[in-house]
């Protein structure tokens, strides 16, 4: 029997509930993996919640995880028992084991933990194409993170940093405050006690950013776009404040003839090898120490309505795990 979290009707953390199943052989092309580390992300939030549709009900959230293959399927090629492997990809990570395609996963290189994969697979991959291909930050950008202190904008401004962009960032409290500024960032803005639009205007001298990326969502939208020079770009990538609601898309000819887009991870990993270049470039970042992505917050999976309550309760800083 293998333990596993399952959600039966929309709700708060309290929906989240721990069975017992019988988990089946793999199936061809898939692989069984014993999961030793499981990624918490706001997005698993948003199907606990139904703002985001889960293919069937009941379901198991989650999205990444890492650990060690026991088994493979007929067909699959490249991976074989005693591998270790990290994932990101369809629902279901929040369980002690469970079985994926095969093409979900890259195998974990040695100087890498099975904690750190986890916290990064997602969150990782998604500052890659944030920063490499929905907006291509070099040397002299200035940049405007959100959330500085978030699992994801934890790895943004480490390596927005380490890309020449002067950095800027917003955080919710003091405490978070000292922490992007640990992590990087050459300004940080308490968007609790300040107005981040009207400090970034000063912190730049009147030229503002090449690019905000917001994954906060309602509450930093349409201030967002106050922070953009003339041709910037808008990137929103999550709603940890809710979403951002319909608006007249002439605002941004009015604001300087900006760019807004709004990409998904999945979409770019669909591709194989797109998915195998950016694990590469991860891993490769973590392993020269550009990156540090340490788990900061650990929890028991029996214990993850705490966990949710936690990081929805603005109580969590860099990447959080769940241990089986």
């Amino acid at each position: 029997m293998v333990q596993v979290v399952r959600v039966a009707r929309h709700g708060g953390p309290e929906v989240l509930s721990i069975e017992d199943i019988a988990l089946a052989a793999p199936a061809a092309g898939e692989v069984q993996i014993e999961q030793k580390a499981i990624g918490l992300n706001y997005i698993d939030t948003y199907f606990r919640t139904g703002l985001y549709a889960a293919p069937s009900m009941p379901f198991t959230p989650g999205n990444e995880g890492a650990g060690i293959v026991r088994a493979v399927g007929a067909g699959v090629k490249g991976f074989k028992a005693g591998d270790r492997v990290a994932y990101v990809g369809t629902l279901g990570a929040y369980a002690a084991a469970r079985n994926l395609p095969a093409s979900q996963l890259v195998k974990i290189p040695a100087k890498v933990s099975f904690e750190a994969a986890a916290a990064m697979m997602l969150k990782g991959l998604t500052a890659e194409y944030l920063l490499f291909r929905s907006f291509k930050v070099k040397k002299g950008h200035t940049v405007l993170i959100h959330a500085a202190a978030g699992g994801t904008g934890t790895i943004l401004v480490q390596w927005a940093r380490a890309l020449g962009a002067t950095v800027i960032g917003t955080v919710g409290s003091e405490e978070k405050a000292k922490l992007a500024k640990k992590l990087g960032c050459h300004h940080v803005i308490n968007y609790s006690t300040e107005d981040f639009a009207v400090r970034v205007g000063e912190i730049t001298k009147g030229a503002k950013c090449d690019v905000v990326y917001d994954g906060v969502g309602k509450a930093t939208f349409p201030g967002s776009l106050d922070c953009l020079k003339p041709f910037g770009y808008f990137v929103s990538f999550g709603n940890a404040s809710g979403a951002v609601e319909a608006f007249n898309i002439g605002m941004l000819a009015a604001k300087g003839s900006l760019f807004a887009t709004r990409p998904t991870l999945f979409t770019h990993i669909a591709n194989p090898k797109t998915y195998a270049a950016m694990a590469k470039r991860l891993f490769a970042a973590v392993g020269d120490g550009t990156l540090k992505i340490p788990a900061t917050g650990t929890f028991p999976l029996a214990k993850v309505a705490d966990a949710h309550r936690a990081l929805e309760g603005r109580k969590t800083t860099g990447s959080t795990i769940l241990v089986p």
